[in-house]
């Protein structure tokens, strides 16, 4: 009886293992080279970070909205400038190139007008109590422990109890 449990655990647990492999493979190449700026908005004119791990040569950065720059073998960040005259509200390509691999990500520049969304409240929004503490109360809170102790306390139970299978 016990092999059965067992077996279906390690079952179990390969199934899941089987399910999530292809969600990782999904998320990117094979490589392991990966990339960021930070911040992800900025205004003209302002620095950015520029990050990239998993190379083992140094990594060009392009991008329409600053000078091309290179992070050094050995490094994995570098700043630059964005360049003054860059549009605002626009969204520039950041590409990172490491040998044969490269990725892109998005930088976008802020300062420009939002698009109009309509109608503007005359008042500011009615937001409530809040969410976590709002509406309190404490006869819930353990009536609701009260029962899941039970059904903790009754699968231990059944668990513990004897088959019956050597009784005959």
């Amino acid at each position: 009886m016990r092999a059965i449990r067992i077996a279906s655990a390690a079952l179990l647990g390969v199934s899941a293992l089987a399910m999530a492999a292809p969600a990782a493979q999904a998320r990117g190449d094979a490589s392991g080279f990966w990339v960021n700026v930070l911040p992800t908005t900025v205004a003209p004119g302002g620095q950015v970070k520029l990050r990239a791990t998993g190379c083992d040569q140094s990594v060009a950065v392009s991008s329409g909205v600053f000078d091309t720059v290179t992070i050094p073998r050995g490094r994995t960040t570098t700043r630059v400038t964005v360049d003054r005259d860059a549009r605002p509200g626009a969204v520039y390509e950041v590409s990172f190139y490491c040998g044969t691999f490269w990725q892109s990500v998005d930088l976008t520049i802020a300062g420009g007008r939002p698009a109009p969304m309509g109608p503007h409240p005359q008042r500011g929004v009615h937001a409530g109590e809040g969410g976590s503490l709002a509406g309190l109360d404490l006869r819930e809170i353990g009536l609701g422990g009260a029962l899941i102790a039970a059904s903790l306390g009754t699968a231990y139970h059944l668990s513990r109890r004897p088959t019956g299978e050597d009784d005959t």
